[in-house]
């Protein structure tokens, strides 16, 4: 367990209301005092004026592949990839080989992560067996086992009455169900978002409308069972206007929208880059803009990466054979802070609510907050400082923000007290000057 002061940032707490330059004092890897007097001497010290001080970055939607997936990621180099992107706790999805539908294969997860992971690993167990949506998975015996949610995502649940039975199931357990929105019957074969640029690049099509009358759906079985719903990487206009409508009428909904639909659009893909090719597709304008517009009225909850690694060998081929996904740990806050901060459509303290306390309010998860006795997760960011991304801690490499900068910057991530990501140290490595007062060599764990 570790103790670090933290001086002279800007802390910003959402879920507490705190918006103060002052002191973070972490006792034995929890919080203990956040204010302008706790400065004891004799312990490791950051300073971070000038800085944003925040709760750890929470992801609720990460694919780290293992087990099964090796060669595309590992729980190491996931975890790894999340802590250079400032997230303290990542949610893994359940589309491994063999998938987590059983309480064996979420008790390996934890096993690794508890050996080689960097960061805090909450499962997401399967709500099918096999993940083929046919018959419940176990689900209690998943939860027991330190199952955070269920999900299927990679594929959506497509009979409404293995929904059904999933909502009142997980309901029994306070456990929300993750969905993938997509009619695979309405979207067959499409490879890219249906519309002006399909057609102009001789594509198939993914209709709105595949993930719009899914999402409408669930909101209705949601307000008819009382389960919990989350809506996963949310990209149409139709599906928000679903959310807006569940709640209204009494659903428990919280969704979450991804950095890369909100930052791009299927313009894009007149490059025919396999790195733009992703579950649901990039959007058209229109899409786009009322997602950032949920994003201002605080219809979306959190901003979660679905990091989707996948072999460059994979990904190296024909736009059509190529599998859907892109990486994203590493790039979030970058890419957000851009299309969103400097795009002058939100402030950094509404961010850091999409990246801590909206997340971990979503799946009830501990963190994203700095409440005495809380652990020590913490992420430093300077907002205006520029980051270039030609290197990945990722074993893959499949993003369309490769080799591109923007301006927002991880400092140090920090987890239970230990700083596990500096930015100087990594600026060591590579022969570059690090910038003063960025950080802490990281501690070993």
């Amino acid at each position: 367990m570790k103790d670090l002061l933290i001086r002279n940032g800007r802390i910003i707490d959402t879920a507490n209301g705190t918006d103060t330059e002052a002191n973070l004092l972490i006792r034995k890897g929890r919080i203990e005092k956040v204010g302008s007097k706790a400065n004891p001497s004799g312990i490791q010290t950051i300073d971070a004026k000038g800085k944003i001080v925040a709760p750890g970055f929470i992801d609720l939607h990460t694919h780290l592949r293992e087990p099964g997936f090796e060669h595309k990621e590992t729980i190491r180099t996931g975890t790894a990839a999340a802590i250079r992107g400032g997230f303290t706790a990542v949610c893994a999805m359940a589309n491994t080989l063999p998938p987590n539908d059983e309480r064996a294969v979420t008790e390996m997860i934890l096993a690794e992560a508890n050996r080689n992971g960097l960061c805090r690993v909450y499962p997401v167990g399967a709500v099918s067996k096999r993940l083929a949506g046919e018959e419940i998975a176990e689900m209690a015996d998943l939860a027991k086992a330190g199952c955070v949610a269920f999900s299927d995502d990679g594929r959506p649940v497509m009979s409404p009455l293995l929904m059904r039975r999933a909502l009142e199931y997980s309901s029994m357990l306070g456990l929300p169900i993750s969905v993938h929105l997509e009619d695979l019957v309405l979207g067959e074969s499409g490879v890219m978002h249906e519309g002006y640029y399909s057609t102009l690049l001789g594509m198939v099509g993914m209709p709105a409308a595949s993930e719009e009358m899914m999402a409408w759906r669930d909101v209705v079985l949601a307000a008819m069972t009382g389960g919990r719903l989350h809506i996963a990487h949310l990209s149409t206009a139709g599906a928000i206007e679903a959310v807006r409508y569940g709640r209204a009428h009494g659903a428990k909904v919280t969704c979450e929208a991804t950095p890369h639909h909100l930052a791009l659009t299927d313009a894009e893909l007149v490059s025919y880059s396999t790195s733009l090719k992703m579950k649901p597709p990039l959007r058209s304008r229109e899409h786009v803009d009322a997602l950032i517009n949920a994003i201002e009225d605080g219809t979306i909850d959190a901003i979660a990466t679905d990091h989707a690694p996948h072999h460059p060998d994979e990904k190296d081929v024909e736009f059509d054979l190529a599998p859907f996904g892109i990486i994203g740990l590493e790039t979030a806050f970058a890419v957000s802070c851009e299309a969103l901060v400097h795009g002058k459509r939100i402030g950094i303290e509404r961010l850091i609510e999409l990246l801590t306390s909206g997340p971990a309010a979503a799946f009830s998860l501990p963190g994203g907050r700095f409440d005495e006795g809380e652990a020590g997760d913490v992420t430093i960011v300077d907002p205006e400082a520029e980051t270039s991304f030609e290197k990945f801690q990722s074993k893959a490499v499949n993003s369309p923000f490769r080799g591109k900068s923007f301006r927002g910057r991880v400092e140090a991530t920090i987890v239970g007290g230990e700083v596990r990501y500096a930015i100087d140290e990594e600026k060591s490595r590579t022969g570059r000057k690090a910038p003063a007062g960025s950080g802490r060599k990281r501690a070993r764990r």
